[in-house]
């Protein structure tokens, strides 16, 4: 039992440790991206052309911050997407967004296969890992999981997570995890780029259409899991 306790813990201080790493990397990124955001706040135009001249650097720095966010999952990824809208516009915003995004969804399905439960409850408290037990056991597991997934409003990075602790395929994850994040990523793109562009009453309309799918993806969520459990 003492050489299992032991495994364990060596177990969790490698993950804590790729975490940290990761979270030194994504605030890194956060000062090279984050700093001139910051200061051409009132200016989007400039941000845009500063964004724009460091070509593949840019489009690289902001995958690598999606990815960061999908992994690291404390961090909020509704400003990340907003971002991306902000910086390249709305399809070049969703675009990049989607890839970061895949990756870091393959990254965690893998990390989470690799190192099971004690890489998911880093993030996770094991009540809500179990919330979810529905899609471990049900026949219509990857229906149930492809719906709520793409719903907007759902907890993505907790679904990410829990996915690794199934029998689910890797291929079959890759399809949900491509598609998946397409609604949401699509609203908040929206959303960045209309606050770009100055168009603040489209700002203001599109933030109120997400806030509403938002908040229904949510109910139809709670009731899809909550019904599973009785």
């Amino acid at each position: 039992m003492g050489f299992y306790d032991k495994d364990i813990k060596k177990q969790k201080a490698i993950i804590i440790t790729i975490m940290v790493l990761l979270f030194l990397a994504f605030a890194a990124v956060g000062v090279v991206v984050g700093v001139p955001l910051v200061k051409s706040a009132s200016e989007p135009e400039h941000f845009r052309e500063w964004i724009k001249s460091l070509g593949f650097l840019g489009d690289g720095a902001y995958i690598i911050l999606v990815i960061l966010q999908v992994v690291v999952a404390l961090i909020p990824g509704e400003p990340i997407e907003i971002l991306g809208g902000y910086a390249f516009g709305i399809w070049r915003g969703t675009v990049l967004y989607l890839i970061g995004a895949f990756i870091g969804s393959v990254i965690v399905f893998l990390l989470v296969r690799k190192f099971g439960k004690i890489a998911a409850e880093i993030f996770f408290s094991k009540e809500k890992l179990e919330s979810l037990k529905i899609l471990q056991t049900s026949p219509k597991r990857t229906l149930i999981f492809s719906v709520i997934f793409t719903i907007p409003g759902t907890p993505k990075d907790l679904l990410a997570y829990f996915v690794g602790l199934t029998d689910m395929k890797l291929s079959t994850w890759l399809i949900i995890a491509a598609f998946g994040r397409i609604p949401s990523a699509i609203t908040s793109t929206i959303s960045g780029s209309a606050l770009g562009d100055g168009k603040y009453t489209s700002l203001i309309i599109t933030l109120a259409v997400t806030l509403v799918l938002s908040l229904a993806g949510l109910l139809v969520y709670k009731f899809i899991i909550g019904k599973n459990e009785k």
